[in-house]
């Protein structure tokens, strides 16, 4: 049996030389963490795999949007599935708008202030009536060149309409990454769209994004995931692989328990037994805040790499 290495820091160290301690004591989170980091960075360096990337939770709001963006820049990523919400705070940036630090009021008086609060992030109800205005100006544009439309085309259209370097949904439709997002209909631009539709006829199929999905994944030779969160974005990744056999290596970041069943907490091993990871395939699950570790996972791949 290997034994635990205790774990030592020293000033100026890099941060794949303190991950590589973790991985020198090798178990509890620190173990955990090392592992998921060892993965990614197999996972950015094999040529041959597509690497899926899916957001749930506030991960925009809560400061990953340059993260994400770099990631698609350096094609690091080749796919991505996300909620409503992430697009949505993505394109509220785009747009001039600001999440902000919450100062501990009440939320009653965050309400009359008309301010919304997500954990201690706050958002303003003017940076809202921003986006509402410039989607509207979106939707008008690309419903006068289509009349149907896919949500991955949608989301590419709005994309390739956006003006900013650090948008993910900009990024991503100029360099031609493919973003998915089954719940949009879930978010201010899902009631935005349905608003929309209300006196335009502008058709968006939820079901059409499955044909390029299904092409995409059986045009990989092998495939990645990088799950932070779950929910719904989670599943849609693992559950878009079943049909080759599963995911060949991931990792995923939760800060859900197991015991309740449900598929945000449920550890990685678990999809093997529905062929959405495939047996014999590498996979790391890691409990606790995305915001902390991620960044953390993967500049130290960046420092291997």
């Amino acid at each position: 049996m290997d034994k635990v290495n205790q774990l030592n820091v020293k000033k100026d160290m890099k941060v794949f030389e303190l991950v590589e301690q973790f991985d020198k004591s090798g178990v509890l989170g620190s173990g955990r963490v090392a592992r998921a980091s060892n993965i990614l960075t197999d996972m950015i360096a094999d040529e041959d795999m597509n690497v899926f990337m899916s957001l749930g939770g506030p991960l925009i709001t809560g400061g990953l949007r340059n993260i994400v963006t770099q990631m698609i820049r350096q094609k690091h990523v080749n796919l991505i599935i996300s909620s409503g919400a992430n697009i949505t705070h993505d394109l509220l940036e785009a747009f001039g708008g600001s999440h902000y630090r919450d100062e501990g009021r009440d939320d009653e008086d965050l309400n009359a202030d008309g301010i919304g609060r997500i954990a201690d992030i706050n958002v303003g109800s003017d940076d809202f009536t921003i986006f509402e205005s410039e989607i509207i100006k979106i939707f008008e544009d690309i419903s006068s060149r289509k009349s149907k439309i896919s949500i991955q085309e949608l989301l590419h259209e709005v994309g390739l309409l956006i003006d900013d370097e650090n948008s993910f949904v900009a990024t991503a439709a100029r360099l031609n990454v493919p973003i998915f997002a089954p719940g949009l209909i879930d978010s201010m631009f899902g009631l935005q769209l349905w608003m929309f539709n209300q006196d335009h006829d502008f058709v968006v199929d939820a079901v059409a994004d499955m044909h390029y999905l299904s092409d995409f994944v059986f045009d990989s030779e092998r495939i990645g995931g990088v799950l932070l969160g779950g929910g719904l974005t989670k599943h849609y990744t693992l559950a878009s692989t079943l049909l080759k056999g599963g995911l060949d290596s991931a990792i995923q970041i939760t800060m859900d328990r197991p015991e309740a069943g449900s598929l945000s907490g449920a550890p990685l091993k678990e999809a093997k037994s529905w062929s959405k990871a495939r047996c014999g395939s590498t996979l790391e699950t890691v409990i606790g805040d995305v915001t902390v570790i991620f960044p953390l996972i993967y500049a130290a791949a960046l420092d291997k790499l």
